[in-house]
């Protein structure tokens, strides 16, 4: 007998519980609730959910043609709970059987789908109590970064890597005096060492390769460089584990190693924008750092390929992080590991750092952060490298640099938006404002926005700029004109004249021909849009 069937043989005797659900689904099951018991089995432990299996005890398989495309169930499970859900066909003699094999939610994690948190309550689906949802919470208890690390001493820190944090402590805060602590009253005051006793925070910031090998393994980066994005072994493989003090440089080194210059002109003007911005680069370990989760026995990877880095961190995104929001939300997982280099100036103390890589980003004119695999475990950022215009950053530089350092991050988005066409979003509005004033944007209609007049003349290309201005109203109008002095014949409908203007709104050539019927040059025969349009005033209307 086959193994799987034998398997499935011995679960049939089970009974059901808040692990383990099963569902005749004979014909078809609704993926909404299969999504909601799949987030219900994770929030309480995790289990399977399997279809095609009699409800009842003594249960028999009854066989389910539900969700034929097991994988595109699979990844569309993924993509609404970001849990890496799998699922398992067993060709039964008396029918095709589903199981979906769920993982238990993160520590402190609760998963939530619709706007709620589901659980089991008897034979139904509920959503979760306001104490349960607390007590989840309420797991991740406090800073892991800020325990002690049992074991460990001063002698297990590198003395490099504290000198490094010490200039750059100095430096940020012009506080000479520093110079003259001894290191363990250095790093006390940065809350380092709390009772003469190493923190994880320091071991992870300044512990020597035996230090970290004895006490936290995982707190290593494994960088590897791949030519293509095929499987199979990288043609370089590095692995630092190290305190972060003491690899940060020999980390980017061995990226710029590979940085491509890529090489523009434009007329006798030449210039060369690199494939990888450091600013970028740096910004974006520094976060994987200080929020990855140190519980997890896995290692950040940083993938280089010739034209994206890929950069992957155990734990997940923390609790009420999302890519959605990732800009506007903060919840630092490590709080005195990002202290620390808030101290010392290498991230801000107000943020996680993603503003300024999404700036870095937009201003060297690159596509905007990825963070497509992200789930409930890991976190995968990607960052791609190809310059998309060149033309484009030749005009932020026209803007000038020092305008640009007067932009906010939602200032860049925006800017980014109208480059591509796209409508703005709601929360960044407020700024549209001052980008006009700036003539950096122009508003081209309802919610519509374009750069300004001054990027086009700056490419020489006014007529690409007239048909993303669009016509102005007068000329919209003997547009229209025409069209129904040419078909007075039969009339015209509103149908037709709105394919005359596509890209102005319906409430737009109304009005246009509202304006033109007051006019006396057109008249409508009939109501609502099955009316025709003619040339000239109706006859008993004054012309």
């Amino acid at each position: 007998m086959d193994l799987r069937i034998k398997w499935l043989q011995q679960l049939l005797s089970s009974k059901e519980n808040e692990h383990l659900e099963f569902k005749e689904a004979k014909n078809r099951f609704d993926f909404e609730e299969l999504v909601k018991y799949c987030a219900a089995l994770a929030n309480e432990g995790g289990g399977k959910v399997v279809l095609g299996v009699s409800d009842k005890i003594p249960r028999k398989v009854v066989g389910s043609a539900a969700f034929s495309q097991v994988e595109r169930t699979k990844a569309g499970l993924i993509e609404k709970l970001r849990l890496r859900i799998d699922v398992e066909e067993i060709p039964h003699p008396d029918g095709r059987v589903l199981v979906f094999h769920i993982p238990a939610r993160p520590l402190g994690m609760p998963v939530v789908y619709k706007g709620a948190y589901w659980m089991r309550g008897g034979e139904d689906l509920v959503p979760m109590t306001v104490d349960q949802i607390r007590r989840i919470l309420e797991e991740t208890g406090p800073d892991y970064s800020a325990e002690i690390c049992p074991g460990a001493s001063l002698a297990d820190l590198e003395k490099p890597a504290v000198a490094d944090f010490r200039a750059r402590w100095m430096k940020k805060s012009n506080n000479d005096a520093l110079k003259n602590l001894t290191v363990a009253q250095l790093l006390t005051d940065a809350e380092l060492i709390i009772d003469k006793q190493v923190t994880y925070a320091a071991l992870i910031l300044f512990g020597s390769r035996q230090a970290l090998g004895k006490f936290l393994p995982q707190a290593e980066i494994i960088f590897e460089y791949r030519s293509m994005d095929t499987t199979g072994p990288a043609q370089q493989r590095l692995e630092f584990r190290q305190g972060f003090f003491g690899i940060y440089d020999a980390l980017w080194n061995a990226i710029n190693l590979r940085n491509d210059l890529q090489h523009f002109q434009d007329g006798l003007f030449m210039w060369d924008i690199p494939t990888f911005s450091e600013e970028a680069i740096r910004e974006a370990i520094l976060n994987a750092v200080s929020h990855r989760d140190y519980r997890s026995a896995g290692s950040v990877f940083v993938r280089q390929y010739p034209r994206k880095l890929e950069i992957v961190s155990p734990g997940g995104l923390p609790q009420g992080i999302t890519p959605e929001n990732i800009l506007w939300h903060q919840y630092p997982r490590n709080r005195r590991i990002a202290e620390a280099f808030a101290r010392c100036g290498l991230v801000e103390r107000s943020g996680q750092g993603m503003n300024r890589i999404y700036e870095e980003c937009i201003r060297t004119n690159k596509p905007k952060p990825d963070f497509h695999g992200t789930d409930a475990f890991n976190v995968n950022l990607m960052l791609y490298g190809e310059v998309q215009d060149p033309q484009f950053l030749r005009f932020l530089e026209k803007v000038g640099r020092e305008r640009l350092k007067s932009f906010s991050t939602k200032d860049f988005l925006i800017v980014d938006f109208a480059y591509r066409g796209r409508p703005i979003p709601g929360d960044l509005k407020e700024r549209v404002p001052f980008l006009i004033e700036e003539g950096v944007i122009e508003k081209i209609g309802r919610d519509k926005y374009t750069l300004s007049r001054q990027f086009f003349q700056f490419l020489g290309k006014k007529a690409v700029y007239t048909r993303h201005r669009g016509l102005d109203r007068e000329t919209n109008k003997a547009l229209l004109l025409k069209h129904i002095q040419d078909n007075r014949a039969d009339g015209t409908r509103f149908s037709e004249l709105k394919e005359v203007l596509p890209a102005l709104s319906e409430s737009s050539v109304k009005r246009l021909l509202l304006e033109l019927r007051k006019e006396g040059h057109i008249h409508v025969i009939g109501r609502t849009n099955a009316g025709k349009w003619y040339p000239g005033p109706m006859k008993n209307q004054n012309p």
